[in-house]
Order: C-alpha cells, then structure tokens, then sequence
C-alpha cells in the first residue's frame, strides 16, 4: 500500500466529524484491510432498551468498511451492507471492527467484517459490497 495514501486516510478519518462524535479510530490499515476501535459509551449510544444502539454497531462496521475499500487509491462506495448482530456488548466495552477484502475487480469489491468486544466476543458481522468508481481520492494527492 502506498505509504503516503495510508498516511491520507489516517488523517481523514481523524478530521471525520462522525467518526470524531463516536470515537472511533482508525488502529490499522493494510492494502484490502481496516481496522477500527471504538469505546462502547452507554450514556450515549444505548438504545430504548439500555443496549447498544444497533445503529452504533453498523457505524463502526462502516467505518471499517470505507477505508478499507479505499486502500487501492480510489474511490469506493457501499453497494450492500447486510449486518448480522450475535451479541450485546457490556458497558464500558472497547469494540473492534475489522474489515478484509475479499474478492476485488475493476469495479466490484466484497468485504468481510466482524466486529468483536475487548474479550474476544463476536458482536457482529457483515458481508459487504463496495462499487469502485475509478475516481481518485480527492484528499489524496498522489492519485
């Protein structure tokens, strides 16, 4: 991967206000992989039921979703995200999304992401579809 569109995605995903709101952050990023942390708040991301918001969860497989896809240096947006939630993270838990590329053509890529608790715990997963537009990244000036 080119080192300095690693470094491109690292400080877009910093200056993110939504991921910024959520707290998620970017901990790695390899050609075709990402993978993103975030603390589980309860005081803001529980749902009626004083569980996690689903929505949170989906949010850090996103997160891990998008740069992942745009490692090849252009960009690529979602198609199809199809989530399946396993478990309930506790309070207070560091979640981690991470996401593999699977197969990748000139305009079709899938990802595999599972999200898993500090313990290990599979939270969730997602199959994903991304469709790579060919356009370059625009914070990326090497495209």
């Amino acid at each position: 991967m080119d080192p300095d569109l690693k470094k491109a995605i690292y400080r877009a995903v910093e200056k993110e206000p939504f991921a910024r709101t959520l707290g998620m952050r970017l901990i790695d990023l390899k050609l075709g992989y990402a993978r993103v942390e975030m603390a589980y708040q309860p005081d803001k991301m529980d749902n009626i039921y004083q569980r996690t918001h689903g929505g949170v969860i989906y949010s850090l497989i996103d997160e891990a979703f998008e740069t992942s896809c745009q490692t090849h240096g252009d960009i690529a947006v979602a198609l199809n995200v199809n989530v399946s939630y396993t478990a309930s993270p506790e309070p207070g838990a560091r979640l981690t999304a991470e996401a593999k590329e699977i197969t990748r053509s000139k305009k079709i890529a899938h990802y595999d992401i599972s999200v898993t608790d500090d313990a290990g715990r599979l939270i969730a997963t997602a199959k994903t579809i991304a469709f790579r537009t060919g356009k370059p990244i625009p914070f990326y000036e090497g495209s």
